[in-house]
């Protein structure tokens, strides 16, 4: 009985089978598919390097630089007046001389986090002259030095913070 209900079943999916479609697209090569490759064009040249962005670039570098070594000095008195606060109380002399030296440290900072801030402006303002037509190349610099100078910022920061952390705080 099964049989009797198979067989009309597997004539129409054989019937299916039997007639050739034509509408189907050929497999054959296409002649695009045998067209030569093209090959990949040079490298590009290097820009030449714009005398007034190394000029400012040379300039905010050296600014970290004295930041830096400003920021050295300052770090020296700072710790020897945490140092001098080690165990004593919140608002005690030494308390306050050493939060005052700390605040110096912070201060001592400034030309460093300036330039780091100069550089980010000097970055934002090439790319968008790059993209505008107006500029090309330079980006790799500032890109270069503003890594150095992040990095400086960084350990400032976290030099600072550890002195922080040695004070008891209110």
């Amino acid at each position: 009985m099964i049989t009797r209900r198979l067989l009309p079943s597997l004539a129409l999916l054989l019937s299916g089978c039997a007639g050739a479609h034509t509408d189907y697209p050929s497999l054959a090569k296409r002649p695009i598919e045998s067209a030569p490759m093209a090959e990949a064009p040079p490298p590009p040249s290097p820009v030449a390097s714009d005398p007034a962005l190394r000029t400012e670039i040379d300039r905010l570098s050296a600014q970290a630089q004295a930041g830096a070594a400003t920021f050295d000095k300052a770090y020296e008195v700072a710790d020897k007046a945490v140092r001098a606060a080690d165990g004593s109380a919140v608002s005690s002399d030494a308390w306050v001389a050493a939060q005052t030296s700390i605040s110096a440290l912070e201060s001592a900072r400034n030309d460093s986090v300036s330039a780091l801030a100069s550089l980010d402006t000097l970055y934002v303002e090439r790319s968008n002259a790059i993209a505008d037509g107006k500029a090309s190349g330079g980006i790799d610099d500032i890109d270069a030095v503003r890594a150095s100078v992040l990095a400086l910022v960084d350990g400032q920061n976290d030099r600072l913070d550890a002195l922080k952390a040695r004070l008891p705080q209110p």
